[in-house]
């Protein structure tokens, strides 16, 4: 699960435009991971007892509330994943430390989102897989389970229709807007979630991770600089009579936008 500024969030960038100006933001679970997580609730729902939600998220401390958030929708336990030296990591390294951390649990199924809203780059989750050496199904809006826990049948998105894919457990599943609809924490559920325990795991806690690994040491790529979007041009009005505003139009999109 990331933590990503809400959509909301005016972003700014900083003097030199070497990232964005972070005072000021409101974080909020990543919303294509809010399908994942539902998706992970609606499981333990239909096997009851026997099965498990953890939550885990890679980033500083503000990544706690909403690590809370998911205990309040439901989740059992959340694991926050950080280390000074995790700062920089790009979604290659990114994925390095999570797939470690995963090694050291039991788990049946890996949810995530498609992707972050922040950098869009739909790799972190692909990467995870293939550091764990298992199967992995894109961009799903559709997700049965075997009721041995041995196997999924997925439907996802491609291009031109819907393609269903039949896969072994383990395996990692990115869920796409479509799946589900995220459940609303309940007063009850925010009230226990604001008493349960987060696990934290830092670069110490795991085996064959050093700090060249990890960080902008162990990235494969680097932000050299940000840019902000053009402005738009302001937007003018027509007037007058219908007619007299279809050649206004057209005179504005031949002469002043040159697009016809």
């Amino acid at each position: 699960m990331k933590n990503v500024p809400d959509t909301e969030t005016k972003i700014k960038l900083t003097s030199d435009r070497s990232g964005i100006e972070t005072q000021g933001i409101k974080y909020v679970m990543n919303p294509f991971d809010e399908y994942a997580v539902e998706a992970a609730l609606q499981l333990k729902e239909k096997f009851k007892d026997d099965t498990t939600v953890t939550v885990m998220s890679l980033g500083p401390d503000r990544v706690v509330e909403t690590l809370r958030t998911a205990l309040a929708m439901g989740a059992d336990e959340a694991v926050h994943v950080w280390d000074p030296a995790f700062e920089g990591s790009d979604m290659l390294s990114g994925a390095k430390i999570l797939a470690k951390v995963a090694e050291k649990m039991e788990f049946d199924l890996i949810l995530g989102g498609k992707q972050g809203i922040d950098y869009d780059s739909m790799q972190t989750c692909a990467a995870v897989a293939e550091h764990l050496g298992i199967p992995q199904v894109q961009i799903v809006i559709a997700l049965e389970i075997s009721d041995d826990k041995t196997s999924i049948v997925a439907r996802r998105r491609i291009e031109g229709g819907d393609e269903v894919v039949n896969i072994k457990l383990p395996a990692v599943v990115t869920c796409e807007k479509g799946l589900n609809e995220p459940r609303y924490a309940s007063l009850p559920g925010i009230m226990k979630a604001k008493k349960k325990e987060i696990k934290k795991i830092g670069l110490s806690d795991l085996e064959g991770l050093s700090a060249a690994d990890v960080g902008a040491s162990g990235s494969a790529t680097k932000i050299v600089g940000y840019e902000p979007l053009a402005e738009r041009a302001p937007c003018r009005m027509l007037e007058g009579e219908p007619g007299q505003q279809v050649s206004d139009l057209v005179r504005a999109l031949r002469e002043d936008a040159k697009v016809i």
